[in-house]
C-alpha cells in the first residue's frame, strides 16, 4: 500500500524536524518535503504532488490563512492546520476551517521540543483521516426566510453516566435537539443552524474542541444563527431559541428538574478519548428526554456518540445523520448508521429542513 505523502509548511525548523520524525515513524505516512513559507510551498506542491499539507498559521511573507484561501480556490486539497492554543490562535483556526481546512492540531505554547511528541498519536490520526476527507470550500447556505479534544484514555460512556434500567415516562412534551460532531463539524453545525428560526426548540451541542477554542466557536455559531448561542453553564435552564455548547474541557449532559431541562457539566474521565464526549450527551438525552429528543450526528472522525445515539433511538427519539457524500469524514455518522441508530441519512443542506418538518 502506498504511503500518504505529506508536505510540512512551517517557519520553525524545529517543528519541521519534529513533525517529519513523527510522520515517518508511523509506517503509513511519508514526508516528501518541507517548506519554511507559502512561497516555497507553492513550488513544492507542484513538484511533489503531496496528499496532505500541514500548515502553520503565522509565517513570514504570507500568513497561513491567505495561503489557504488561495490554495482552496486554485487547487483544493486536504490541509491540517498547526495552531497555538491561544485565543487568537483559536479564532484564526476556526477561520481556517471555514475556508476549507479539514482539521487542526494544537501546538503547545511552551517546551515545544518535549511537548509535541505527546501529540504524536493525535497528529498521525488526523493526517490519515485528512487524506481520505472530502475536501471542499464550505460556504454557508443562504438563510431561509423563516418565522421568528483529544485526550488520552479509552473509557466508555459508562465511566461518566451509567446505563438506565429502562424507559422513563416524561411529564413534558417539550422538544429538544442534541447535536454531536467532530472533524468538519464546526462549519457543518453553522450550516444547519443558519437555516433555523429564532424560536426553534433548544439545541444542545457537543463538538470536539480544546477548551481554548470554545468561546470563539460559540461566538461563530451565534453570529451564524438567528438563535442565541452560548457556552453551557452548570445548572443553566435550557430554553427555546438557544444553543448550548459544551466547553472544551467538560462533558455536557441534559438533566431534568421537574418539567424543565437543565445543563449539567461533568469533569469526569474522557470517553472514547474525548472530553467533551458525544456519547455522554446522547446518553443523557436518551435517559432524560426520550421520545421528545431529536438527535443529529454530523461529520466527524472516530465512533464517539454512535452507541448512545442507538440508545436514543431505543428510547423513542428520532435521529438524523449526515450522509457520507457531504461529510468531511464519515466516521461518527457512519458508525451510527451501521448500528441502526439513524432514521434519516441526509446531505448537510437538507438537515435543517428535516428538523423543521419533524418539529
Amino acid at each position: 500500500m502506498e504511503k500518504i505523502k505529506i508536505l510540512i509548511i512551517d517557519d520553525s525548523a524545529l517543528i519541521r524536524k519534529m513533525l517529519t520524525e513523527i510522520f515517518n515513524s508511523s509506517g503509513e505516512l511519508e514526508v516528501v518535503g518541507t517548506a519554511a513559507d507559502p512561497y516555497v510551498a507553492r513550488t513544492k506542491i507542484k513538484q511533489l504532488n503531496p496528499d496532505v499539507l500541514t500548515l502553520d498559521v503565522e509565517m513570514p511573507r504570507m500568513d497561513g490563512l491567505t495561503f489557504l484561501r488561495n490554495l482552496m480556490r486554485l487547487r483544493p486539497m486536504p490541509v491540517v492546520m498547526i495552531s497555538t492554543l491561544t485565543e487568537k490562535g483559536a479564532e484564526v483556526t476556526l477561520n481556517a476551517l471555514q475556508l476549507g481546512a479539514v482539521d487542526f492540531v494544537s501546538k503547545p505554547k511552551i517546551d515545544v521540543a518535549n511537548s509535541l511528541q505527546d501529540y504524536a498519536e493525535e497528529i498521525i490520526a488526523k493526517v490519515k483521516a485528512a487524506a481520505k476527507a472530502h475536501v471542499r470550500t464550505l460556504t454557508p447556505a443562504p438563510k431561509r426566510q423563516v418565522s421568528a479534544a483529544l485526550h488520552s484514555g479509552r473509557h466508555s460512556v459508562d465511566a461518566v453516566l451509567r446505563p438506565s434500567a429502562g424507559k422513563k415516562h416524561f411529564a413534558t412534551t417539550d422538544k429538544l435537539i442534541v447535536f454531536g460532531s467532530s472533524t468538519g463539524g464546526t462549519e457543518a453545525l453553522k450550516n444547519v443552524v443558519a437555516n433555523l428560526p429564532a424560536d426553534t426548540p433548544p439545541i444542545v451541542v457537543t463538538q470536539h474542541l480544546p477548551a481554548a477554542f470554545s468561546a470563539s466557536f460559540a461566538k461563530h455559531v451565534d453570529e451564524a444563527s438567528a438563535m442565541n448561542a452560548c457556552l453551557a453553564v452548570d445548572g443553566q435552564q435550557i430554553l427555546p431559541g438557544n444553543i448550548y455548547i459544551a466547553p472544551g474541557d467538560r462533558h455536557l449532559l441534559v438533566t431534568r428538574d421537574g418539567a424543565r431541562y437543565i445543563c449539567r457539566l461533568n469533569d469526569g474521565l474522557p470517553v472514547n478519548r474525548h472530553k467533551p464526549s458525544v456519547d455522554v450527551l446522547f446518553r443523557s438525552a436518551a435517559q432524560n428526554v426520550g421520545s421528545n429528543a431529536i438527535g443529529v450526528m454530523l461529520t466527524g472522525m472516530g465512533t464517539d456518540g454512535a452507541v448512545a445515539m442507538k440508545e436514543m433511538s431505543d428510547a423513542g427519539s428520532i435521529n438524523i445523520v449526515q450522509d457520507e457524500a457531504s461529510s468531511v469524514v464519515w466516521g461518527m455518522p457512519g458508525e451510527a448508521y451501521r448500528l441502526g441508530a439513524a432514521h434519516h441519512v441526509l446531505a448537510l443542506d437538507k438537515i435543517a429542513e428535516q428538523l423543521l418538518t419533524l418539529l
